[in-house]
């Protein structure tokens, strides 16, 4: 496994103890009590007095207690039951752990062609050098989330980059995605709901996508720890990428929309049962199993689901109506955006005279955390250099945004003069 330095550090250390956060990508953090409340009004009182007194603290099965599976399953369609469910100790985990499966059982599965094509050949079957190497090939996009883009590369994959621009919403083109494909290509590693933008793919281009994929019987993976969030779920949620395809793992976590980062609780959704063994398998030599309080407080969590989101969606609501009013109507001079529809969380140009890198040091003197686009690439184009996300789905954050907007009134004159200056 090749493992690179996480692009978040520069930002941990950038912005660390700034008590002014747009860099938040959850909604509004659950607490303990209101899970139990929740509980015991729905009449669940056995489930709370396990949490608090009865659940044994031995090791929970490798991939997650059926019971959590079995209420996991309840949010898929009818081929994704508890067998269909793995549970990881977060998205994170989730994410490496299935591109390291698929793509082992992919090399597997070509090193078994290669000796079959050698078995009969005596000098050939002596002689390592004559042997190929399994090869492996992944697509994956950028900008995105660094693990949605290396995960495959963490795991021995070639990668290729499919660009995604705002010029294009910030959406696929799925034209780009039929020109990466290789013959060895075993992997499409998706982001949807889209992070750091938070635009949804219409239904139109996934099914685009998963025929393509079907066609080359490659495997999609989508990262999709928004889903559930999207702002109008009637008409702009599409459906998981477990239900979708037959070749599709969906990777979720209760962090983002439910609020439970702290419950550390993520799985994967999938239909071919026959990837199940070996993502326990590799499962096993990460995190093996998840806390059986961790699993309880998942049920509570996922039980209470109706109550969360919809209090968590009024939030995320509010907090992107007042996003629009600075980014469109104040001061579109100097921001603009892709507006969202899904998530809590907004890419944002900064249309001023330097980068979002210096924007965020400046912010930060202030005590004001963005996440600037370095962020989200390791290799920044003049123009998404210019970017930054801000996450909108905390109560608080319109305190948050309040400052950033003092800032901007403190600086826009200078910055209009610079760029004069430039000509």
């Amino acid at each position: 496994m090749r493992l690179n330095e996480p692009w978040s550090s520069k930002h941990k250390h950038m912005f660390q103890g700034c008590p002014y956060s747009l860099s938040n990508s959850f909604a509004e953090p659950l607490t303990q009590q209101e899970l139990i409340d929740q509980a015991l009004a729905r009449g669940d009182d056995a489930l709370v007095d396990e949490y608090q007194r009865h659940h044994t603290l031995t090791y929970t099965p490798n991939g997650g207690s059926h019971d959590l599976r079995l209420e996991i399953a309840k949010l898929y369609g009818p081929n994704i039951t508890a067998d269909h469910v793995i549970v990881c100790a977060g998205a994170q985990v989730a994410l490496q752990t299935a591109a390291l499966a698929i793509l082992a059982q992919a090399r597997r599965r070509a090193d078994d062609d290669n000796n079959n094509n050698n078995k009969d050949n005596d000098e050939n079957e002596n002689d390592p050098s004559t042997v190929a190497t399994p090869k492996c090939h992944s697509i994956v996009f950028t900008p995105g989330y660094q693990s949605t883009i290396e995960a495959p590369l963490q795991a021995g994959s070639r990668i290729t980059k499919v660009q995604r621009h705002a010029s294009n919403q910030w959406q696929i083109k799925v034209q780009d995605v039929r020109d990466a494909i290789q013959e060895d290509t075993k992997l499409i590693l998706l982001n949807e709901p889209y992070n750091p933008a938070g635009t949804l793919m219409s239904r139109e281009t996934q099914q685009e996508l998963v025929a393509l994929a079907d066609e080359h019987d490659i495997i999609m993976l989508c990262d999709e720890v928004y889903r559930f969030l999207e702002h109008d779920p009637s008409t702009d949620r599409i459906p998981a990428m477990a239900d979708a395809y037959r070749q599709g793992i969906s990777v979720v976590t209760l962090s983002k929309p439910w609020g439970g980062c702290g419950i550390t609780i993520g799985w994967l959704a999938f239909q071919d049962l026959s990837l199940r063994q070996t993502l326990l398998d590799t499962l096993y030599f990460g995190t093996a199993c998840p806390s059986r309080a961790s699993e309880l407080q998942a049920i509570m969590t996922l039980r209470a689901s109706d109550w969360i989101l919809s209090r968590n969606l009024k939030i995320v609501r509010s907090n992107w109506i007042l996003l629009q009013t600075v980014i469109e109507q104040e001061y579109p001079e100097w921001l603009a955006w892709i507006p969202p529809t899904a998530g809590a969380i907004a890419f944002v140009q900064f249309k001023g005279p330097f980068t979002s890198h210096e924007l965020g040091r400046q912010l930060a003197e202030r005590g004001i955390s963005i996440k600037p686009a370095f962020c989200f690439s390791n290799t920044l184009t003049p123009e998404l250099a210019q970017y930054f996300r801000v996450g909108y789905g905390e109560s608080i954050m319109p305190q948050a945004l309040q400052k950033l907007v003092d800032f901007i009134k403190e600086h826009k004159d200078q910055w209009k003069a610079t760029m004069e200056a430039r000509g």
